[in-house]
């Protein structure tokens, strides 16, 4: 396929006002300025009028929320949590199966091509939920990055999920090791891989986090967990352990380019540099931090010190929209509401939800830019339309503006979206099956 007449952004720094990209199979062959050579078996895609950038990389969801949406909408986290633990009791495969299909489909619509995703709810009767998750991920056509989360430390040990939602640990970590042996893809074009995420230090135990390190690092996969989301997680660490979250996880073997946490808001200055000097990751999710009331994550001083920082939808019950896209918009407009309006550049933005997220993942060298020999994850936007054709910047157009057409979104070189239209699931039924699946979990919890 050659892609041309585009406004090619490569996010490394180079632009092209009128380009082209050549892909060959899963891989980005060329680019560069002007019409391409012509190929023999090569489609052409006119991208007259329309912006071409990377895939955007989502580092942080649950997916099973989809099916949980609306509920609870003016409380704050932990009353929140509350509220939808018993609801969140009781999924099972088709429920998240149904909830994960829906949340990744509207993630596609909105330009993402790779997605990670924390699931830390395990019912016992739910059947085989993680399963369910990378069926749905492979139905929609998305490069996924499952983390089998855990809860261990239920309200009678002091923790904030109910005792009927938390697992054992040693069933956990079994549940981990065989989740890696048989899901996760270690190449360089994996579309699937696996990564172990003990949820939060308000419902794990530091025996379970240290141990999950240990496994993490011997199989060689990736850390993710919560962290500095509230301060009511604050004082929760410092009354349980006398010190910070950081401080916390620091201590359980927490840090480095293994590891990337979720929201990372509450961090004092001293945190931030350490966190840069480890490299760790940290997903920030502004659309679902604002929702509950939990702050503006401090996402320039954190880039600057270092750590490497992606965007994330968060949970589609602290986050409706679920679209990456709002999350770019918002995390440039926060950070300029606190920070100035140079805390961010619109291409900083675009930057976080694409090679950002890819550092985040360990995937730089594979994703999150326009490069020959990385893998063709690209996302078209049309911008010759009422709301963005006399917007003079196109990438202004795209963060700042209303959210584009998507003309083309293609995902390890295979259309998953045509001109705004989902190519691999039928969203009209997807809606429906969710519907039902949101009423039955209702009905369930009363």
């Amino acid at each position: 396929m050659i892609v041309e007449g585009a406004h090619v952004v490569t996010v490394t720094g180079e632009e092209y006002p009128d380009g082209h990209v050549v892909v060959e199979g899963n891989r980005i062959v060329a680019v560069g300025p002007g019409p391409a050579p012509r190929r023999d078996g090569h489609a052409v895609v006119d991208g007259r009028g329309c912006l071409l950038t990377p895939g955007f990389v989502n580092t942080h969801q649950h997916l099973y929320q989809w099916v949980t949406r609306g509920l609870a909408v003016d409380a704050t986290l932990f009353e929140w949590l509350t509220a939808l633990y018993p609801v969140w009791a009781g999924i099972d495969e088709d429920a998240v199966r149904t909830g994960a299909t829906g949340a990744l489909a509207q993630l596609a619509l909105t330009g993402c091509t790779t997605a990670a995703d924390h699931h830390y709810v395990f019912p016992r009767e739910g059947g085989d939920v993680l399963a369910a998750e990378i069926h749905a991920a492979a139905d929609v056509g998305l490069r996924f990055h499952a983390t089998r989360g855990s809860m261990d430390l239920g309200r009678r040990d002091g923790g904030l999920p109910p005792d009927h939602v938390v697992e054992d640990r040693e069933d956990i970590l079994v549940a981990s090791e065989a989740a890696i042996d048989r899901w996760h893809d270690p190449s360089p074009d994996a579309m699937l891989r696996i990564a172990l995420a003990p949820c939060s230090p308000f419902s794990v135990t530091g025996d379970l986090m240290r141990e999950s390190a240990e496994l993490a690092r011997r199989r060689g996969v990736l850390l993710h967990t919560h962290l500095a989301e509230t301060l009511d997680e604050e004082d929760f660490c410092r009354e349980r352990s006398g010190c910070s979250p950081l401080e916390y996880v620091e201590s359980l073997g927490w840090t480095g380019e293994d590891v990337w946490f979720a929201h990372g808001i509450h961090f004092a200055d001293d945190e931030v540099k350490r966190i840069g000097a480890t490299r760790t990751g940290v997903a920030h999710c502004p659309s679902s931090n604002a929702r509950l009331g939990a702050g503006i994550a401090r996402t320039r001083d954190l880039r600057d010190a270092g750590a490497r920082v992606g965007l994330g939808v968060d949970g589609a019950a602290s986050n409706e929209a679920g679209s990456l896209l709002e999350e770019a918009r918002h995390a440039v407009l926060f950070a300029r509401a606190v920070g100035g309006p140079t805390a961010l550049t619109v291409r900083d933005g675009l930057a976080l939800a694409t090679l950002g997220g890819a550092t985040v993942l360990g995937r730089a060298a594979e994703i999150g830019s326009i490069e020959p020999g990385k893998l063709a994850d690209l996302a078209l936007w049309r911008l010759d339309g009422l709301a963005h054709a006399d917007v003079a910047d196109p990438v202004a157009a795209l963060v700042l503006g209303a959210p584009p057409p998507l003309e083309l979104l293609l995902v390890d070189g295979r259309p998953v979206v045509e001109r705004g239209r989902l190519a691999t699931v039928d969203t009209d039924a997807v809606a429906r099956a969710c519907a039902a699946v949101h009423r039955t979990l209702l009905e369930k919890a009363r």
